[in-house]
């Protein structure tokens, strides 16, 4: 059942999750702990849950001589290669304290422009999630050129719960919720609601990257949320470290919602 607001997450049957690689990489990467508890827990009331993960380019750089987030194709390329293969024995690791399995899936931007590719992806993660499986996703960032990439995974996210039919997406960021400009800025006011179809113009979320690791931030979000919610899907945006609230209904974060007359499928980017 579709959430229609954020307390509707302790009931959602299929729920995709986003996390950033600031989130859980370098010194935070003990929230990896965090993040997979309030999954195992929203898995113990029936959910299902999809994770999609930032995090493998970051994750390389400590084990790489790059002096830093490479900002050539071929080092980023290589960099998530090695990344990938440490992230994901990082959240096995945790998943295992719940015995639980995770299924890799990785993506491009091409894969969910296309019928096939995208069928086949669905019909795995639907098996995955039959099984018992917590599939995390991320961008197939070895095989991605910057002009199929989908350049960040708020929109990667996105684009996941509309494919999977989701009854909510969380988008975990740095901050606890959005605000009306940047929040170290003088007046700079929490949003808690946001409508479907609120003129969001008078708004400043900004589009710079906030961190060393990370390529989003909230202007990425806010767009991946309307992507979403215009599909009938209500998103919640809040801090990585209120995800357990956040699953359980609890009163946190920013809340977009869903569309009440959902646009036609269509392109599934669109």
């Amino acid at each position: 059942m579709t959430a229609q607001d954020r307390a509707g997450l302790a009931a959602a049957r299929r729920i995709v999750v986003k996390v950033g690689s600031s989130s859980i990489s370098g010194e935070s990467s003990w929230r990896i702990d965090v993040i997979v508890d309030a999954l195992a827990d929203a898995r113990a009331r029936g959910a299902e849950v999809v994770l999609v993960s930032s995090g493998a380019i970051a994750t390389a750089i400590p084990f790489l001589d790059l002096g830093g987030r490479p900002i050539d194709l071929a080092s980023q390329q290589a960099a998530a290669a090695v990344g990938q293969n440490v992230l994901m024995w990082r959240y096995q690791n945790s998943l295992d304290r719940h015995e639980t399995l995770a299924g890799q899936i990785l993506l491009t931007a091409s894969d969910l422009e296309n019928p096939t590719p995208r069928s086949n992806a669905r019909r795995a993660i639907d098996r995955l999630l039959d099984l018992g499986v917590l599939p995390i996703v991320n961008e197939n960032d070895t095989v991605a050129t910057q002009e199929i990439r989908f350049g960040d995974n708020d929109r990667l996210a996105a684009l996941v719960a509309k494919l999977l039919s989701a009854d909510a997406l969380v988008l975990l960021s740095d901050i606890a919720s959005l605000y009306t400009k940047p929040p170290t800025d003088p007046g700079a006011e929490p949003l808690d609601v946001i409508a479907h179809d609120a003129d969001l113009s008078g708004l400043e979320f900004g589009s710079t990257v906030v961190n060393s690791v990370g390529t989003g931030g909230a202007a990425t979000k806010v767009s991946a949320a309307r992507l979403a919610a215009a599909a009938g899907i209500g998103v919640l945006v809040t801090g990585a470290d209120l995800v357990g609230e956040a699953l359980a209904g609890g009163p946190v974060g920013t809340w977009f919602e869903p569309s009440p007359t959902p646009a036609p499928l269509g392109t599934l980017t669109e």
